[in-house]
């Protein structure tokens, strides 16, 4: 199988897949009691599953207003500076990237109203 060579800006992967909920402890204690998952990381506003694949998944409880309960991707990109201005480009509706202490992120909407966002990690930064 050929392995396909991404350029900085383009998507490589997803780093998360998750939900935005209105009750963080209730939904996390499914997720770990219900179906087994272990969470790697956890405060009061959500948790992270690291899966034996590699993949994670993550639950956030957003402020009241701000998203609603639903589905989200973080697509994962070598330069999130470059990403966001080629997709801008093409049409894509996204904010300034934003910083926390361990990755960079941009938002944004598909044409059906679902949130996504376009996702850099630290380790992966220059």
């Amino acid at each position: 199988m050929e392995t396909k060579t991404t350029h900085p800006h383009e998507v490589h992967g997803f780093d998360l897949v998750g939900l935005t909920v209105r009750d963080a402890k209730k939904t996390i204690a499914f997720y770990r009691d219900v179906l087994g998952l272990h969470p790697a990381m956890t405060d009061e506003r959500g948790a992270e599953f690291e899966l034996s694949d590699g993949a994670t998944f993550g639950i956030w409880q957003p402020d009241e207003g701000t998203y609603p309960p639903g589905w989200g991707v973080l697509f994962a990109v070598r330069d999130i500076h470059n990403a966001v201005s080629a997709m801008r480009e093409r049409g894509a509706d996204l904010s300034d990237p934003m910083e926390t202490p361990v990755c960079f992120m941009s938002f944004g909407k598909d044409p059906e109203g679902n949130a996504f966002a376009i996702h850099q990690r630290k380790a992966q930064s220059g």
